[in-house]
């Protein structure tokens, strides 16, 4: 997949449970079927009113007119206004691209169990969001996460779900709005447990190039930790 795009909505008090129940029984397969690889979707674990999820499209030229094919098929059609019912707002749109030389979007099921066959406590999904400081700055941002980051987590069992960079082209879809003017670099990981995540956090602010990184930003990263929906393909 050449386009990535992360959704973050935010919903109504008490509304999230609708959509995801929509979303998954309805929204899914008529996207596949569209052309649209519908990646993962979420409840946000520090949010109870936002939802998020990713999709992704061959590239640019399939995207158009894959989003074309499902909004103005009849499934959207017959369901649009219970969904839309739901949100607040749902422009909080990032469109990304695998970073080049990665390995793009890895995202197989996550094992519950452990390898004696007891249950163990699920993985935990983050997203995390760097909104960089200039496009000067991504190339030393990203060898911070390539070299400092993954490597240091992946001891520790995090695998590394997607890394991936602003789509610098236009928006080919302009009924659905995306953020623009913006860069931003965002990795996708999954972690052992919550405890792993947290004790990693603050391993890295300690790790060699920490603080230079830091210069990098606007602002501090913004993390999405993420429970995956019952009918998410990304657990």
């Amino acid at each position: 997949m050449d386009v990535i795009e992360l959704r973050q909505y935010t919903l109504h008090r008490g509304q999230r449970d609708v959509l995801v129940e929509l979303f998954d029984s309805e929204f899914v397969e008529p996207q596949e079927a569209a052309g649209i690889r519908v990646l993962g979707q979420f409840r946000d674990l520090d949010d109870d009113d936002r939802f998020v999820w990713f999709r992704g499209f061959e590239g640019m030229a399939s995207r158009g007119p894959a989003l074309a094919a499902f909004y103005g098929g009849p499934v959207w059609r017959s369901h649009r206004d219970k969904a839309n019912a739901t949100m607040v707002d749902s422009d909080d749109v990032l469109l990304l691209r695998p970073v080049r030389g990665s390995s793009g979007w890895c995202g197989p099921p996550a094992s519950t169990f452990s390898q004696a066959g007891e249950p163990c406590a699920p993985p935990l999904l983050v997203a995390s969001i760097f909104n960089i400081a200039g496009s000067a700055s991504a190339s030393r941002c990203l060898r911070f996460l390539t070299e400092v980051v993954e490597p240091l987590e992946a001891a520790a069992g995090v695998t590394t779900v997607a890394l991936l960079e602003t789509e610098p082209r236009q928006n080919n879809f302009p009924a659905l709005p995306v953020r623009e003017g913006e860069t931003v670099l965002v990795r996708v990981a999954r972690y052992p447990d919550v405890a792993v995540h947290r004790r990693l956090r603050r391993a890295l602010r300690h790790a060699p190039g920490w603080h230079a990184f830091t210069t990098c930003l606007q602002g501090e990263p913004d993390e999405r930790r993420l429970a995956p929906t019952e009918g998410s393909a990304l657990r």
